[in-house]
C-alpha cells in the first residue's frame, strides 16, 4: 500500500495547487484577452489522479508554450464539477474534457470542439464496465437486478460518462430502473477508488470504464486481479479537445493546428514519447462539435426516462413534455452538426 499513499498524497497536493490557482485573479488569461504575452490556461479532466495527469501533460504543454511563445498554465482537479466550475467562471481556455463535459463546455460555456484523442491501436472510443469481485455471488446481471436493495454500489461523478452516464442509459434506465434508489447504498467516487472498494470488498460493484482500469492494472495489479467485469457497455467515442470562440481567429487556428499535428512532424519521435506518457495515447485528429452528438443522445435517453418516471396532472401534460424533450434534443443536434 506504500505506492497507493504516495498516489493519493500526490492527488491531494495537487488538488490543493489547483484550489490555490483558481483562486488566484486570471492574470489576463481570461477569454478575450488581447495581451499577446497574457498566458492561456489548459484544464486537464484527470486519466488517474490530478497530480499524474499534469505529470503527463506537461511535456506536450511546454511544446506549446515554445509554439505560441506565450505561457500555458495548467490546472487538473480531482472531480467534474471543478472542471465544470473553472470552465464557466472563464478560468480555462483550453481544456481536453470527455464528451458530456465538452457538451456543456460547447452549448452552455461558448466553446468549440477543435480534436479528438486517437490510440495507437485505432480504437475509436472505450467502454463503461460493472465490476464485481472475482469470489462474488453476483455472476451476471439478472442475478444483479434480481435483488433491489441488496447490494452496495459505488459509481461516479453525475458528469461522468463511463461512471454514471452510460451505465444508467444503457443498463439501467433502459430496464425502468434508478440506479440511485435501486441499490442498498451508492457511493460516488472517482474510478481508482471505486475499483478499490470492490478488490478490497467495501462495495458490491461499481462502475469503470476500459481505459482507466488498464492504468488500475499498472498500479494496482494484485487489486486489479480481484476484478470481474460484470458488464460492457457499447462504444462511447473518446474524449475531446475544446477552445474558447472568444479568443482570436488567429490564435485559435495555430492551436488546433498544433493539436493535430503533434507527433506527426519533423520531431515526431519526440513528440510521441511525449504522448504516450498521456495514457498511451498517438494523438489528436482534426474534429467539431459532431463529435458529441452521442453525448446528447444519452441525455436525451435520461431525460425520457425522468419524464416516464415523474407523475403528470394529465396525460396532454406528459405528452407536451415529451414534445418538448423532443423538440429540444433535435434542436440541440442541429446546432452541434452546423459547425
Amino acid at each position: 500500500m506504500k505506492g497507493a499513499a504516495r498516489l493519493w498524497l500526490r492527488g491531494w497536493l495537487a488538488a490543493w495547487f489547483a484550489c490555490v490557482l483558481f483562486q488566484m485573479p486570471a492574470m489576463g488569461s481570461s477569454a478575450g484577452s488581447v495581451d499577446p504575452d497574457a498566458p492561456l490556461t489548459f484544464g486537464i479532466l484527470p486519466i488517474g489522479g490530478p497530480a499524474e495527469s499534469l505529470d503527463a501533460w506537461r511535456p506536450m504543454l511546454d511544446d506549446l508554450h515554445k509554439a505560441l511563445g506565450r505561457p500555458i498554465r495548467a490546472i487538473s482537479v480531482t472531480t467534474y464539477e471543478g472542471i465544470a466550475q473553472a470552465i464557466s467562471e472563464q478560468r480555462v481556455d483550453i481544456a481536453f474534457l470527455s464528451g458530456r463535459l465538452a457538451l456543456d463546455a460547447v452549448t452552455r460555456q461558448n466553446m468549440q470542439v477543435i480534436g479528438r484523442l486517437t490510440r495507437g491501436d485505432g480504437s475509436r472510443g472505450y467502454y463503461a464496465v460493472l465490476l464485481t469481485a472475482t469470489d462474488s455471488r453476483i455472476r451476471s446481471v439478472d442475478q444483479l437486478l434480481a435483488r433491489p436493495g441488496k447490494w452496495r454500489f459505488a459509481r461516479g461523478e453525475a458528469l461522468s460518462v463511463s461512471g454514471y452516464l452510460v451505465p444508467e442509459t444503457q443498463l439501467f434506465a433502459a430496464r425502468g430502473l434508478d440506479s440511485d434508489t435501486f441499490f442498498a447504498s451508492v457511493h460516488i467516487d472517482n474510478h481508482q477508488n471505486n475499483a478499490l472498494a470492490v478488490a478490497n470488498g467495501e462495495v458490491d460493484v461499481a462502475t469503470n470504464n476500459s481505459a482507466d482500469l488498464e492504468r488500475f492494472r499498472q498500479h494496482f495489479p494484485d487489486q486489479y486481479a480481484r476484478l470481474h467485469v460484470l458488464w460492457k457497455s457499447s462504444l462511447i467515442p473518446h474524449a475531446v479537445i475544446v477552445i474558447r470562440n472568444d479568443l482570436p481567429p488567429a490564435l485559435r487556428e495555430q492551436v488546433a493546428a498544433f493539436i493535430t499535428g503533434y507527433g506527426k512532424g519533423k520531431d515526431g519521435a519526440r513528440e510521441e514519447a511525449n504522448l504516450k506518457l498521456i495514457h498511451d495515447i498517438s494523438g489528436f485528429a482534426p474534429a467539431g462539435n459532431a463529435e458529441l452528438v452521442p453525448f446528447a443522445d444519452i441525455e436525451y435517453a435520461l431525460e425520457k426516462r425522468r419524464a416516464e418516471s415523474a407523475q403528470w396532472v394529465s396525460d396532454g401534460a406528459r405528452d407536451a413534455r415529451f414534445r418538448k424533450i423532443r423538440i429540444d434534443h433535435d434542436a440541440l443536434i442541429a446546432r452541434l452538426r452546423d459547425k
